[in-house]
This record gives structure tokens, sequence and C-alpha cells, in this order.
């Protein structure tokens, strides 16, 4: 309560914003992310995502597929070219070529807010532990910098991005209708997060899940994600 007798928010003690997030590389046992190239990056990319035959993973992004390699480098010089969405590309250690990316957006240090998105993960990335360890790497750096929220926010129809949401350990936070229109349709979003508070148990769960012991010699995971995550989850949508 303030001196009138109004409920407000707690007291942020010595709270200093976080600095903008580096153009480093995140280094993991199976992945590595590095800042988005489009010399370096670009042809591997677009090789990966030419496995997606049906164009499934570009049904919910307001952008592609891209059927020419001409086509997808034109798109990515336009998205490198700004600060905001910082995009990094994963890097699978085995092959040493670019498979997936995601980035850094709306990126806030006075609010200590930052949003993962522009997720695009190839086939040769899915479902394996590159493609939750190059997730963990991105959250990791946030709250290491400092920031105090980190959210991710989907099409409301993409049930597979909620439910990779609720697996990571986000929590659900309403539904955003009309919010925006993308290739000429409605899109309601869907808003997820989790706050530093929250960071020390995820932290430990993550490591736990990525520990070599956790998979047999086929790969197979001994422990589930979702099952480690879902008792920090504070709410499910």
């Amino acid at each position: 309560m303030n001196a009138l007798g109004q409920p407000v928010g707690w007291r942020v003690n010595g709270w200093t914003p976080p600095p903008y997030p580096p153009l480093e590389p995140m280094l993991g046992r199976t992945c590595r992310l590095e800042p988005l190239d489009v010399t370096a990056h670009a042809a591997h990319l677009h090789a990966a995502n030419l496995w997606d035959t049906d164009g499934a993973n570009w049904t919910y992004l307001p952008y592609g597929p891209f059927e020419t390699l001409e086509g997808y480098i034109a798109w990515m010089t336009g998205a490198v070219a700004g600060t905001d969405p910082q995009f990094h590309a994963v890097v699978d250690l085995a092959s040493g070529k670019a498979v997936g990316l995601a980035s850094y957006l709306r990126i806030d240090p006075a609010a200590g807010s930052i949003e993962v998105g522009h997720i695009n993960h190839s086939p040769l990335l899915q479902r394996t532990v590159s493609a939750t360890e190059a997730m963990y790497l991105m959250m990791k750096r946030a709250f290491d910098l400092g920031y105090r929220r980190y959210e991710w926010k989907c099409n409301a129809l993409n049930a597979p991005s909620r439910a990779a949401a609720l697996r990571l350990g986000f929590s659900y936070e309403g539904v955003f209708r009309q919010a925006r229109v993308d290739k000429g349709r409605n899109r309601d979003t869907a808003w997820y997060a989790m706050v530093d508070k929250e960071w020390p148990a995820l932290d430990a769960v993550f490591r736990r899940w990525l520990d070599p012991s956790n998979f047999d010699q086929r790969g197979r995971q001994q422990m589930s994600l979702s099952t480690l995550t879902a008792p920090i989850v504070v709410s499910r949508g």
C-alpha cells in the first residue's frame, strides 16, 4: 500500500536495466547459436527448410515459404539489417551446418523484458536435443544479462507452438484478440512468459534434462522435459 492506501507493486530495489543482448555466439553441448549471417547461413538454412516439403513450418509465420535461395537471401538480408529482431542461426555441432533460427525481439531493457520469436526449426532440427538446447541457451542469456521477463507469443491457432511453450516452462497469460493481420488473415495472439524468480528452478530443470545421463544409448530421454517443468508453470492454456 502507498500513503494513500492504494495497492501498488512491490519495490524492485537496486533495479538496473540490463544491457542489450550481445552479438556473440552461445555454445551448448549439441548446438551453437550464431548471429545470423547471410553468407555463412543462408544456403544451409534454405537447404534444411526444403525438407519441409509441404511448407507447414511457414503457416503461422508472417513470411515465407521461399522456393528459391535468392528469395530467401532477399528476406534474410532485410531481417538482419536492424537490431530488433536480433536473429540467431542454430548450428548443429555434428554437421557444422545451420538447421534453424530464432530471434530476440521486442527487446526492452528499461522494462527488463525480452521476447523469443521468429522460431523456425527445420525438419533437421525438430524433435532433437539441439532444438531444446537452443531455446535454453537463449533464455539463459536473457536472464544472465538481468532481464526480469522472457516472453513467448504465437498465433492462438498454432497448437504445436502453444504446447512447446508449456513444455519449455512458459506460463500462459491470455489471448490478445485481433492482434495482427498476417498473410491476409486475422491473428489472435496467445501470450506466454517466464519471469526471473522462476529461472533458478527452470535452469536446474533444463540442466537435468540436457545431461547425457538423461538419455539412453539410442538417444531416448529417460525423463520428459514437460514432466520436469510442469510444477513450475503457474497457468496453462
